[in-house]
Formats: C-alpha cells, structure tokens, sequence
C-alpha cells in the first residue's frame, strides 16, 4: 500500500472505522483528489473469521491495527504494537515474545514439555502459535486480535483469543518500495518489497527484510554490547492465480532466519550482564500455505485452505549468570556454580481444512439463515534435544498429535435488525510422547466448544450484541520422571465467556466508540507449579510442571474509540480493565492462593494518543502506552512494575517518498518483561530474590519509506 496516497485519502487509519458501518464492505485504497476524500475511504475488513466482515458489524471484541497504525509507531515485531490493544500481555523470558496473553490468560514459556497454548498466532493461515516471536510485521496489512474464546473457527488454540496477521496481497498493477530504518544500539534494517501480475492471471508479491540491532545489554565479563543481538531475516512471497472465472488460488511462502543472541538476566537486575557464556535464540522455518476458492458450485462456495511449517528452533542460556572469576574478585562463602541449558527443537505443523460457505442467494431456514460448515485436521511434532550441565547425558523427547474436528455454523436473520448466530466445534485429539528417561504416555481428549451471539443492529450507527462462547485446549503431558506419577498428565481445560458490546458511531461519522464487558469461567485451570531440589553446592534446580490446580473467573471492559475533531485533528484510545482471580489453588509451595490474581493479568491497560497534520507534507503522532503491575509467576509474590511510555513521531511526505523520526519509551523508564524468584547469587549465599528480564529502554530512529 502506498502510505501517501493512504494520508490523503484517509487522514490516518484511526479515522477509518468512523465511516465503515456506513459503505459497502469491499476493502479499496486508492489515489484520490481533494474533493473526493469524504467518499473513496478505506475500508477495514475483519478477515480472521469464517466470512469477511465489517469492523464495525462483528458483534464480538477485537482490535484491528493496520498498516498505517504500525508505521506510525514504528513497529518491527508483534511484541510491539500489543501495548496498544485492550487487555492484552505478552512475557519474554527470549529474545523475542513468543507468548501472549488475553484477558489475563495465556502461556509464559516453554522449556522441557509440549505445551497447548492459550492464544493463536496465525500469518496468513500458517500456525504459529507457540513461535511467535516470527511476527514480523514488514509489509503486514494489518493484524486482528480477537479477545475471548474462538472456539468455533480456530479451536484448541484459542481458548484465550486469536492474533490473525494478514500481509498485502498482489497488486493489479506494478509497484516497488524500499523501506530503510537507523535506529540507536546499532540498530537498521533494510526492506524491499516488488508486486505486480506476471500475467493475466497471475499476481505476485516478494517482501524481503533484514533487521539487526545490537541490543540493549552490555556484558561487562566479556566486554561486548551485542550478546543479546537480534538479525533477523524475512522473506515472504505471496502469489494469486484466477485459475479460472470459478476457481482462484492464494499462496504464501515464508523463510525465516532469526539468529538472535539471548542474555538478558543479570544477577545486580541490571542491564550489564556477567556471563561468560551467552546464550542464543534462534529460528529457521520455511512455511507455506495454499487457499483455494471455488465458486462454481449453484449454492455454495468451497474453500480448501492446507498449510505447512517447519522450523529448527535453537534457545539456550548462561543458568548462572556469572562466570569464574565472580567468586575470586568477590566472597562466596558457598561457592560458585557454572551451568548452561540448552533446548534444540525441530517442530513442523500442517493444517488441511475444507469449508462449506453458503451463498447469499441461497439461504436455508425459510430464506432466513446462512451457514457454514467444515472439517479440520492437523498433524504437529516436536522433537527435542536439551544439553544440559547437571544431566548425565543429552536429554531426548519426540512428541507427535492429530487432531480432526468437524464444526458448523448458522447466521439467523431473525427480524431485519435481530441476528442469532450460533456454532459448535468438536475436537478429537491424540497424542504420543516418549523421552529418554523412559517415559511414554499417548493423552487422548475430545472437545467441544462454540457460541451463541444474539445481535441488534438499532440503526445504520449502532450495533449491540450478547454472546455466549465456550473456549477449550487439550490436555498434555509433565516430562520429569522425579514427579510423582499423579502429576505426569493433566487434564483439558475449558473456559465459558460471557460478553456484552456495544459499537457506534457519532457526530455524523466524527468519531466511533467500541465497548465489551465480560465475564469468563475458567474450569480445570492449567497452571504453572513447581517442585524444588537442593543441588550438592547449594543451588536449586526447579522442575516445572503444568497442573489442573485450580478454577478461575476473568472480567473486564474494553473500550476502542476516535474522534476526528477537525480535520487536521484527531484523537484516539483504547482501554481494559481486568480483574481476576484464582478459585481453590494451592501452589507448589503448599500457599493457598485462592483469591489472588492471577500472573501475567495487570488490572488495568492503555493507550492514548494524538495525530495532528500540521498539512499534506507533515504529520506528528504522539502516545502513550501504559499498563498496571502484575504477577510473573503463579509460584511467587514478585511483580512488574506499572509502565506509562511515551512515545512518539514525526512524519515528512513526498509524492513517493516519506521520512520519519521515531522515538519510542522517550523517558526512558525502566520495565520489567519477566521475573523469577530464587537464589542464584554466590556472593549472597545464593539468597531467594526477584530476578527481572528488563524490556528495552528509549529508542530512537529514522525510517525511509520510498515506492515506485
């Protein structure tokens, strides 16, 4: 998209949504003259759902931040712009988030065991869940957060909420651009992106970039300021072939290649690390997907959509945080301890799915319903290899699951304003795993989840809807053969939400406000616990474990609003509030922590900001992104702190060419990303404290946009 004509022709993307409930739901970006502005706008389809629709029109919470809304905030990767949604958290604890959070659920890491992630990370119907940290948002379009169960579409991986991540697709005529970024830390990256058809029935798309920053972590032991770099290298090419006038086939090829260094703990909770063995972070995957539309048929419409992914995944770390002479410049009265873990995995997934779409003209129900149904198969392994210091050999597990579902969906037209939708999702998944210690278990689930949403639509400008979604994941396996065999297999884990929403516009299509209230029940919660043994020297070694401990409940309001005050003045914000807490959980340490928050859950989240166009060449964009504390750990009492980060931007437009100056957490306040509680310091006699994994602090650059 070429982001000049997108400034004149929308007055940033925020303004958008102000306009969409009333145009036609086609998505066109085009070159437009002054006197057209008010009718050629953009349109921000919701296409993560069974059938694309309008923003303003789908009675469920989401977020959608497109294209614009990254460049404006300068965003590399999807752990950057997740601030700036409702109720949504991300943990590091690697070079990158691979873990997010909705609505306070969500996984934190993965080290030994196969985990089922609580939210989806899908790019252009390719699964990432799990591997998140491949987000890269070079030449996206936009991503969708979905907040709460979707069940019904995406199943075990989205009892949480889904983050659907769609790139640009060809383009009907040729055209080019060059994105190049300098950044502080020795930060740049450099893009280039060619679309265009190569024939009548041809189009493609090929966006290449390479990131690489230095960081933001001196390692004073080794004297090197790049041991938690990143160089990151993405291609993504993407064709679309009209096959025939009923037949149309959309294609993605990824490669990845990350190659990032991880050493982020330091034991003074600094940013100036003393390990003299830096670890890595590292990702190669080549992916694919296939999505294939046929339209031949009198009263449907056939999708097939097969997907593939196989990544090599390296993640390893210093576990001492130290090296050998900490102990001879310093007293440790208990001595010192060296030890590095880590983890190789070799991971591939592919996904077959075949839906049924009804036709407009072709409703069933007394002309009153459309629906859609389908089956989905999915076949995931995972083959690990962990070097690890204190065990006596190269640690091994193989890990393989299938899984079939099979789910239907109505959209009743009860009166001309009154909708019912409702759907249901069955899941069959079994599983195999076996590791080098001897242990085998084959877990089996089914599942089912769907929902029922009853939707008013008041008028052209107001949509109201309730709705209630039941969410699931499947059941897995603890890997340590020191847990006591009750705690080798755990149970699925389901989630009912119950929502409210409201969306509108107002001031004759000025400004639009979205709101939802829910409330989610968490049954057969899975939890992260722990068991403890005391090493010979005195250190600890801490066995994680996934365990249905406890129940749960998980409310909150979301609210997405905009205000364009005047034409070269807008403003905008998004808000959640969260409260949650444990049922009936007793930890790993025998602590009761029933009533307690639940980790990775802060009570409150924000942003809010200003665009003002100062004329057609300029445009500045100031924000703020804030979130309360919260728990790290469902094991410990440590918190993050409270954030409020300033950021900001400056942008210069040419016909072809834009420069912008970017700063983001200006004052340079100091965050947390992850936390940990136990003793790892030789010259404290290995006293239990919190440990921090420090977000990054100010950064600062300039970015050069050029299309031809």
């Amino acid at each position: 998209m070429n982001f000049q004509n997108t400034f004149k022709a929308t007055k940033s993307s925020l303004a958008t949504a102000i306009t969409m409930a009333l145009i036609p739901t086609t998505v066109f970006a085009q070159t437009t003259t002054d006197a057209e502005l008010d009718k050629d706008l953009e349109v921000i389809q919701v296409v993560g759902d069974f059938r694309e629709q309008n923003l303003q029109k789908t009675a469920s919470s989401l977020s959608v931040v497109n294209s614009d809304d990254i460049a404006l905030r300068n965003a590399q990767n999807l752990e950057e712009i997740v601030l700036a949604t409702p109720n949504v958290n991300f943990s590091s604890g690697s070079s990158r988030a691979r873990y997010y959070q909705i609505r306070g659920i969500g996984e934190r890491s993965q080290f030994k065991e196969p985990i089922n992630p609580s939210v989806g990370v899908i790019i252009d119907e390719v699964d990432f869940t799990g591997i998140g940290s491949a987000a890269s948002l070079y030449d996206v379009q936009q991503v969708e957060v979905f907040r709460g169960p979707q069940g019904t579409k995406f199943g075990a991986n989205a009892m949480a909420g889904v983050i659907n991540i769609t790139t640009f697709d060809p383009s009907d005529e040729f055209e080019g651009s060059v994105k190049a970024m300098v950044g502080n830390y020795n930060s740049s990256s450099l893009g280039l992106m060619l679309s265009g058809p190569a024939s009548d029935k041809l189009g493609y798309r090929l966006a290449v970039e390479q990131f690489q920053s230095d960081g933001f972590i001196e390692n004073t032991y080794l004297d090197k300021e790049d041991t938690n770099n990143k160089d990151e290298l993405t291609v993504r090419t993407k064709l679309k072939y009209q096959a025939s006038d009923d037949l149309t086939l959309d294609m993605t090829v990824f490669y990845l290649d990350f190659d990032n260094g991880y050493d982020a703990f330091s034991l003074d909770n600094t940013r100036n690390t003393l390990s003299d063995e830096p670890g890595f972070d590292t990702q190669e995957t080549i992916a694919t997907s296939v999505k294939a539309t046929y339209t031949g048929l009198e009263s449907i419409d056939v999708v097939s959509i097969l997907s593939y992914a196989d990544s090599d995944l390296g993640y390893g770390y210093d576990e001492d945080w130290s090296n050998p002479e900490l102990c001879i410049e310093n007293d440790c009265p208990w001595g010192d301890y060296s030890s590095t873990d880590h983890y190789f995995r070799d991971k591939t997934t592919s996904t077959q799915e075949v839906r049924l779409v009804s036709k407009p003209d072709h409703q069933i129900f007394a002309d009153t319903t459309s629906w859609v149904a389908g089956i989905y198969h999915k076949s995931e392994s995972e083959d690990l290899l962990r070097e690890y210091t204190y065990n006596d050999g190269d640690y091994l597990s193989e890990f393989e699951a299938t899984t079939i579902a099979g789910f239907v969906q109505f959209d009743s037209s009860l009166t001309n304003n009154l909708t019912l939708t409702t759907g249901i999702r069955v899941e069959d998944r079994d599983a195999d795993y076996s590791n080098s210690e001897g242990s085998e278990f084959e877990p089996s689930d089914t599942m089912v989840g769907g929902k029922i949403v009853l939707a008013y639509e008041a008028s052209a400008n107001t949509l109201v809807y309730g709705s209630v979604n039941r969410g699931f994941k499947a059941g897995g396996v603890n890997s340590s053969g020191s847990l006591s065999d009750e705690n080798r297999e755990f149970e699925p884990e389901y989630v009912m939400n119950y929502e409210l929403g409201l969306k509108q516009n107002y001031l004759d299509g000025d400004a639009y406000a979205r709101f939802a209230v829910f409330y989610m029940d968490r049954t057969d919660m899975q939890v992260s616990t722990y068991a403890a043994n005391k090493r010979p020297d005195g250190s600890e070694e801490f066995i994680t474990y996934l365990d249905n401990a406890a129940e749960g409940t998980n409310q909150g309001i979301e609210i997405d609003a905009a205000w364009n005050i005047t034409d070269s003045f807008e403003v905008y914000g998004a808000f959640g509030l969260l409260d949650s807490e444990y049922v009936d959980f007793i930890n790993g340490n025998g602590d009761d922590l029933s009533g307690r928050e639940q980790a990775h859950a802060p009570k409150y989240q924000y942003n809010v900001g200003v665009n003002y166009y100062v004329n057609d060449q300029w445009l500045v964009n100031v924000n703020v992104d804030g979130k309360d504390e919260y728990f790290f750990s469902d094991t410990h009492e440590e918190k993050s702190d409270a954030i409020d980060l300033l950021n900001a931007s400056i942008t210069y437009f040419q016909d072809s060419w834009q420069v912008k100056l970017w700063g983001r957490n200006i004052t340079d306040k100091d965050y947390q990303t992850r936390g940990f509680y136990f003793g790892n310091d030789p010259r404290d006699l290995y006293t239990a404290k919190g440990y921090y994994q420090l977000a990054a602090p100010a950064e600062f650059g300039v970015t050069l946009d050029y299309q031809f």
